[in-house]
């Protein structure tokens, strides 16, 4: 039985949602306490008992204490069993986390797995499924597994009803280096809302105009929903390369202005865009698991989160693989799984 201390380094639900997917590949029993210890409201929230109840669903586990708000679970893992699987978060909780803790197991299964997940699709504090499906999941695909995800319906804060579906062809996962992103191919900015005034997405796509000044005109675009999917808005900015697509996102908010959405989110591109880096920080989180579970493999990225070297400590307590993080002169990092 491994013990986790749920409240050390980022203290999220990313411990929990790692831990399950390791428990579930290695057979190995897991006790969290402290669950996200390091949250203004510590505990599981909804979308973390409902991707736990998803790592049990696949893989016939065992977890005790599993309600809203526990702080502490223990997790029994089974065979996991590739299938058709219908997991709803019941609120805007994110589906593309719970996506994230059932992923690499089916991936790496003996069958086709198919899965509905329906909640949010477009969460603050979460990947959205843009990300998702055109920055990670063509890196798994690199590496055997072939991994197709459909956004039915998107699904914002605090609404939900989002839907997604994802077929998964499962394969051996094999080790691969991502050391450079390769030559630029296109750029876009979208502004998604719903149920909002349009003035705002507007007004985040000419901030960003203005700020991505060597972007051509017919990059820039605005997206009206129907207004039964809001309210809701999303900024996003994708830059395709050969071999890597980073999207950034701003998520329009209630007290921020849409100036100062497209000022962050256009920031964090060009911060990307200035580096050498194959990952963005949010693809380096997701890339350690899969690359840890393929025994080995290595990218670059920009400066380690606190996200990455808390799914490094929690890999290295499941395997016997280490995740190095090395500075180069450049100033980004190699990271390497031993």
């Amino acid at each position: 039985m491994i013990e986790i201390d749920g409240s050390k380094g980022e203290g999220g639900g990313q411990v929990v949602r790692n831990a399950c997917a390791l428990a579930l590949v290695t057979g190995t029993p897991f006790r969290i306490t402290n669950v996200r210890g390091g949250r203004e409201k510590p505990g599981l929230m909804r979308q973390h008992v409902t991707a736990i109840e998803a790592a049990c669903a696949i893989g016939g586990a065992e977890c005790e204490g599993l309600t809203v708000g526990a702080s502490a679970v223990t997790f029994r893992p089974g065979p996991v069993a590739p299938g058709e699987y219908h997991f709803a978060v019941g609120t805007a909780g994110s589906t593309g986390l719970v996506l994230q803790t059932v992923l690499m197991p089916l991936a790496i299964s003996n069958a086709p797995s198919r899965l509905v997940l329906e909640g949010g699709t477009h969460n603050m504090l979460a990947p959205p499924f843009d990300f998702i499906a055109r920055s990670f999941l063509p890196i798994i695909d690199r590496m055997g597994p072939t991994v197709t995800a459909r956004l039915v319906r998107p699904g914002f804060y605090p609404r939900g009803g989002g839907r997604i579906e994802v077929d998964i062809t499962p394969a051996p996962l094999r080790s691969i280096d991502c050391l450079d992103r390769g030559a630029p191919l296109t750029r876009s900015a979208l502004a998604m809302f719903a149920a909002i005034p349009p003035g705002v997405a507007d007004r985040e796509i000419a901030t960003a105009k203005k700020l991505l000044a060597d972007w051509s005109e017919e990059a820039f675009a605005v997206r009206e929903l129907p207004e039964s999917q809001g309210p809701g808005n999303i900024l996003l900015l994708e830059a395709a390369f050969e071999q890597v697509t980073e999207v950034v996102s701003g998520f329009g908010k209630l007290g921020v202005s849409a100036e100062r959405v497209a000022q962050t989110a256009a920031a964090r591109m060009a911060g990307y865009l200035a580096s050498d880096a194959f990952a963005g920080p949010y693809l380096a989180d997701q890339l350690l698991l899969p690359f840890a579970l393929a025994g080995g493999g290595s990218f670059t990225t920009v400066k380690p989160s606190q996200h990455s070297l808390t799914a490094a400590a929690v890999i290295e307590l499941f395997l016997e693989k280490r995740c190095v993080f090395t500075q180069q002169p450049s100033g980004t990092h190699l990271v390497e799984v031993r």
